[in-house]
């Protein structure tokens, strides 16, 4: 497959230190300053490469770019080839942002919900491994997977399955698929909302003890917790939800399962097979796709 992982979420925020105290409270996680031509961006240090997780200062919270990791220069050209023939305009980023992100070859493209989609070469690591709280464990390993809602989910869908080929991995009636590019239970999921967002970013850490510690510290700061604790029917992960600055989700969990090629999709019926109770309504009962 031509896509190897998410590699990178660009955000524009308008409260970075808002962000940066989120990541320093909940998670142990520092942030790196660089700059996005004359515009400084911060640099979250989620493991040892460059550039997961890019906070910019803007006047509005919107998704600034979405990179996925491609295996070469020819699964890019193979890829570049697919998204044209589906209508798609590939353009070529410039050499100062594909430096940002560490990679040696960098293109873009427009998804149906109006968001950048950037396909990436190349990956730099930058440090041995990030700086992490002193009360025990690894902490935070990387960015795991995100959560793309919308109106026109028949042509996301038509996008990352079709076009990208992303597997079906399972689904919940109504409107909410999940799709892997690795053994990875899933890397995105596709779901109906009126309004375009990013429901959630998924932040992978080690271990359930690494969780639960960034529970604790999640509740000793007073982080705004907006999912409680619990574990998913479909991929088993165990996690939390705290409501960000700029107004979505960060899933802070552990224990994804895999799957192989011998996996076959299935509406997994339940949600949860305990807790991640919501202090809000949840937004996926939206109509059938």
């Amino acid at each position: 497959m031509g896509i190897r992982r998410l590699g990178y979420v660009g955000l524009d925020v308008t409260d970075i230190d808002a962000w940066t105290a989120l990541l320093r409270r909940a998670l142990g996680v520092g942030v790196t300053a660089d700059k996005s031509g004359s515009q400084e961006v911060l640099l979250a240090e989620l493991d040892e490469f460059k550039y997961r997780l890019a906070l910019y200062p803007a006047a509005e919270d919107v998704p600034r770019q979405i990179g996925w990791i491609v295996d070469s220069n020819s699964e890019l050209d193979r890829l570049t080839r697919r998204l044209e023939e589906a209508g798609h305009a590939v353009q070529e980023a410039t050499a100062e942002e594909a430096e940002l992100r560490g990679a040696t070859r960098l293109r873009w493209f427009t998804d149906p919900l109006g968001y950048r989609v950037e396909l990436a070469v190349g990956e730099a690591k930058v440090r041995v491994a990030p700086a992490r709280p002193s009360d025990g464990g690894r902490g935070v390993t990387g960015l795991g997977h995100l959560v793309l809602a919308g109106p026109a989910l028949a042509e996301l869908r038509e996008l990352y399955e079709t076009v990208l080929e992303f597997r079906l991995t399972d689904y919940r009636a109504p409107g909410l698929s999940f799709y892997r590019c690795n053994r990875t239970h899933h890397s995105i999921a596709l779901a109906w909302a009126e309004v375009p967002s990013i429901h959630h970013l998924e932040i992978e850490l080690e271990s359930i003890d690494d969780v639960g510690r960034s529970y604790d510290r999640a509740l000793a700061d007073d982080v705004p917790i907006s999912i409680s604790l619990g574990r998913h029917m479909n991929d088993k992960a165990i996690s939390f939800y705290v409501r960000n600055p700029s107004g979505f989700h960060l899933e802070i969990g552990c224990g994804g399962i895999e799957v192989g090629d011998d996996w076959v999709p299935h509406d997994f019926g339940t949600s949860d097979v305990w807790g991640h109770h919501h202090t809000e309504a949840n937004p996926f009962a939206g109509p059938p796709s």
